[in-house]
């Protein structure tokens, strides 16, 4: 049997992650990796209040024992949910053995408000972030500022930069969330 979504009634706010929460909970979870060769990583979105927090919580200890590869806390065009994304960033490296990576979009930010972010990344202990361009706002379509990142290429290219020379530097790990085809506004596959 499928679970088909209710139109009986409106989405409450934290509502389908406290309802991933309960389904994981009812789920016999292997103690084991999901395979030696496959490797996986779960990415969460950053938890709004406390309720949000304790199913984030929940998730991550039923997911964590399939020992993902890393897991990774989203970050909103814009840098959207920056703060609560760092937090909980923050709140994985402390309470887990996981590794921890952390999300960064170059849409709707200058170069500066991203080295911030990558700063304040490093001070948290991440070693491992995820590059995206990220959706351009609502209303536009481009999304990118003036002396800002064009596309997840030049935001590599960026990050790359800003970790030279830090001690941690051969370390540092950059992982893309790309299009595996064209992307639709590349003028070509190179």
């Amino acid at each position: 049997m499928t679970d088909v979504p209710r139109t009986d009634r409106q989405s409450v706010p934290g509502e389908h992650v406290a309802g991933t929460a309960e389904r994981l909970a009812r789920r016999p979870w292997p103690s084991i990796p999901i395979s030696r060769q496959l490797e996986v990583s779960f990415e969460f979105f950053p938890p709004a209040n406390d309720k949000a927090r304790e199913d984030l919580d929940a998730c991550v200890a039923a997911l964590g024992s399939l020992r993902p590869r890393f897991v990774s806390v989203t970050y909103g065009a814009g840098g959207t949910t920056q703060d609560r994304t760092q937090a909980a960033v923050q709140r994985l490296i402390e309470s887990t053995d996981l590794d921890v990576a952390g999300h960064l979009t170059c849409v709707g930010a200058s170069r500066r408000r991203v080295g911030d972010a990558i700063d304040a990344y490093l001070q948290a202990g991440v070693r491992h972030i995820v590059a995206l361009r990220g959706d351009a706002p609502v209303g536009t379509s481009e999304g990118t500022v003036p002396g800002g990142y064009v596309d997840a290429a030049d935001l590599v290219g960026g990050i790359r930069r800003h970790v030279e020379g830090e001690e941690i530097a051969g370390d540092f790990e950059i992982s893309v969330g790309a299009y595996p085809e064209v992307h639709p506004k590349a003028a070509s596959a190179q």
